[in-house]
Parts: C-alpha cells; structure tokens; sequence
C-alpha cells in the first residue's frame, strides 16, 4: 500500500468516528424528538444546522491550534507548540462568550430569520431549544479545541473516545430528558454530557508527553503574535466551513418554502449523510494534519498525498451512494418517520448520489490546500460554489427535494472544475519556475 495512503488511513479513521460520534448527538436528537411531531423535527433541524455553522466560528481557534502544532511537532520545536497552544486559548477565550451571550439574546431573531413566520410552532420550539444550545456553546468551542490540540499532536485517537463518551452520556440521558421536558431536554441532555467529556479531555492534555516537554519551554511568540498566528491561520478554514454550513442553513429556509414535511424529510436525510459527508472531512483533516507534519518534503510528496486523499475519499462517496439508494426506504422507517415524510427523504437520499460523489473528492483535496497553506485559494472556490448553490436551489426548489439535489449537484461541479483549474496553473507555474532555474 502506498506509505502515504497508509497514513491518511491510520490518521483518518479515528477522525471519523470522533466526527460521525459529534453529529451522533443530533442524529440521536432527531430520532427521539420524532416522536413529537414534524414541527419538533424542523425545529430541531433549525438549532443543529446553526450548531454546525457555529462549528465553523470555533474552526478558527481549533483548526488553526491543529495546523500550527502539526506543523511545530514536524519541526521538533517545543516552543512553537507551546505558543500554538497558547495562541489557541487566547483566541477561544475572546470569541466564545460573545458567541454564547449574543447568540442567546438573539435567540428569537435567528429562528425567525430561518423558519420565517409560516409554521409559529416550529418557531416556538426552535427558540425555547436555543434557549439552552446557545449558551452551551462556550462547552462546545472549548471541546474542539481540546480535540484540535490532541490532533495537531499526531493523537487522533483520545478525540474520538471523548466523542463515544459525550455520546454514550447522550444515549442514556436523551429518553428521559426528553420525554420530560421536550425538546429543550435534547437541548440540555446535549450540553450537560459535553460538560463531562470536557472534564475528562483537560485531564488528557495535562497528561500528552508533547505538551509536556512544550509547557517547560519558553513560548517562541508573545501571547498576542501567537493569537494573531493563530487567528490568522484558521481564519479562512473557519470561512470556508462557515460558508459552507451558513449555505445549508439557508437552504434550509428554501426548502421549508416547499412545507413542514419537506423540512421534516429534509433533516432526517441530511443527518443520515453525515455518515458519509463525516468520512469525506475525516480524510480532509487527516490530509491537513500528514502534509503539515511533512512540511519540506517536496511538491512531489504534497501532489501524491492529494492523489491519495482524493482516491480514499472517492471511493467512500461512490460506497455511501449505492449504499442510500439501496436501502433509503429502511433509514426514514428506522427514524420512524410518517409516510409523507419517508416518500419525500427516500426520493432525497435517492438523488443526492453525483453531489456526494463530487464532493467527497473536493472536501478531501482541501486538506492538503490547509496543511500546505493554500487555505486562502479553497475559500474562494467555496464562495464561488455557494453564490452558485443557492440562486440554483431556489430557482429549482419547484422540482421538489430532487430540485435540491440537482441544484447541490451542479454547484459542487463548479466548485470542482474550479479546483482542477487551480491545480493546472500551479502546476503550470511549477515547470515554469524549474525550466527558468535550468536555463539560469
């Protein structure tokens, strides 16, 4: 097996349980508040799109942290990792309370600006969730970086078993939290179980070798230089991710144009894809962490990693589509969700196959961009594919839900011919610099 595939699998593989595990809370959300009706489903959908997007704010501290000590351990410099992991904190510090205080005061505004007024008991529901999420995303921002400080490290491993723990206290106390109290249960059976994985992961730094070593050394930044590397380096994978989830919040909104069971159906298959989307980011961070570790070893090793990558996540993408279109009808009654519903989300899962073929091949090329610091280059590219993906599924959101696959479909398309033609240029400018040093 090819040495660099072998290590994007051995990275990779513990990223995407932990990953799959993160989202596992929604999808266990989502299954016992089914149970409440099609109003409790949207607006549980509503609050965990908005936790995704808020994903992509805590990016810039966790993933920054990641790619800064990834690349601080590839040079064997303990006070890089020590000004990384600083940095990281400072960062974390700053944005979390205003995330947590401003995104509760707004609670009611952002529900309304995503569900509009069309269905009130949705907006209800989805505002007395935020209530409690919103708050709790202070425990949330300081898990992932937790999680990105053990990745940069080269410990894939230690983030996953906090994730099975978070998730194993999910599963025990979403059915009584729930039952009890509704949706604000899932809500608090949510931030709670976080609260004691937390607990266990500020234990497991204290107890890394390399922190260890990196906590004895003098820091190679002042705290403010090692903010500003930081915020500096997740800033555009923090974009790129915001971008892409604020898009599939808003494409959210379309899609209840088309009513309650088209959101309902909507949200059961798009937390079912995870399992495959949650792959295709395993790779991509795997990726991210493998070519900041071999920084210096050449274009060549950075091209051969991406070929890798985009083969592993590839062949991921083609399984999860002949895998949704097989057995679509077995998921939506596994979610117990009612016919109406489970017509709509099989004819979704049905449809999505070329988007997440296409995707599956951008998400994972993208980590090579972040580690090798051609994050910058991939945020456009998402903008661009976003501008595209919204006018298309609002122009084709009177197909239905396939209108929506096709519109998500093309604009990945673009996204990726985009990529591609990227690639070429830098190639071209490559052998062009290496016939002038000839010449010379």
């Amino acid at each position: 097996m090819n040495p660099h595939r072998r290590q994007l699998i051995s990275l990779a593989h513990p990223v995407y349980f932990s990953l799959l595990a993160s989202v596992a809370s929604g999808i266990v959300n989502t299954v016992w508040v089914s149970r409440l009706g099609g109003a409790a489903v949207a607006a549980v959908a509503v609050a965990t799109n908005t936790e995704n997007v808020l994903l992509g704010v805590a990016l810039v501290f966790a993933s920054g942290t990641t790619v800064l000590v990834a690349h601080a351990r590839g040079a064997r410099d303990p006070a890089a990792v020590r000004a990384a992991v600083r940095g990281g904190w400072a960062l974390c510090g700053l944005v979390s309370p205003v995330v947590a205080v401003g995104g509760f005061l707004l609670r009611g505004p952002l529900a309304r600006l995503v569900l509009g007024s069309a269905d009130p008991e949705s907006l209800r529901l989805a505002t007395a969730y935020f209530v409690i999420s919103l708050p709790g995303t202070a425990v949330f921002f300081a898990q992932q970086l937790v999680d990105g400080i053990l990745k940069g490290t080269g410990d894939t491993r230690t983030p996953l078993r906090l994730a099975l723990l978070t998730n194993g206290l999910i599963l025990l106390c979403d059915p009584l939290l729930i039952h009890l109290y509704g949706v604000r249960g899932a809500a608090a059976s949510t931030v709670l179980c976080r609260c004691a994985a937390l607990a266990v992961g500020l234990r497991t730094l204290r107890r890394n070798a390399l922190l260890r070593t990196a906590a004895q050394a003098r820091p190679a930044d002042p705290l403010p230089a090692a903010l500003h590397r930081t915020l500096t380096t997740g800033l555009p994978m923090s974009a790129d991710f915001t971008v892409r989830q604020g898009g599939a919040l808003v494409l959210v909104a379309i899609v209840a144009r088309l009513g309650v069971t088209a959101v309902a159906a909507y949200a059961i298959a798009y937390k079912v894809m995870y399992v495959a989307t949650m792959a295709f980011y395993a790779v991509r961070q795997a990726a991210a962490i493998h070519t900041a570790h071999t920084q210096g070893a050449g274009e060549d090793a950075r091209r051969d990693i991406g070929r890798q990558a985009v083969r592993l996540s590839g062949t991921l993408g083609l399984a999860a589509t002949a895998l949704f279109a097989v057995t679509a009808p077995w998921i939506m009654a596994a979610f117990g969700a009612g016919p109406d519903v489970a017509h709509q989300g099989v004819l979704f899962l049905r449809c999505i196959g070329p988007y997440l073929l296409l995707m599956a091949c951008f998400i994972a090329l993208g980590g090579v961009f972040e580690g090798g610091g051609g994050a910058p280059a991939l945020l456009r590219i998402t903008l661009l594919g976003t501008a595209v993906q919204l006018p298309l599924a609002y122009a084709l959101s009177g197909l239905g839900l396939p209108g929506v696959c096709l519109a998500l479909g093309l604009a990945m398309a673009v996204q990726c011919a985009a990529v591609a033609a990227l690639l070429r240029r830098a190639r071209r400018q490559m052998q062009t610099g290496v016939s002038l040093a000839r010449v010379g």
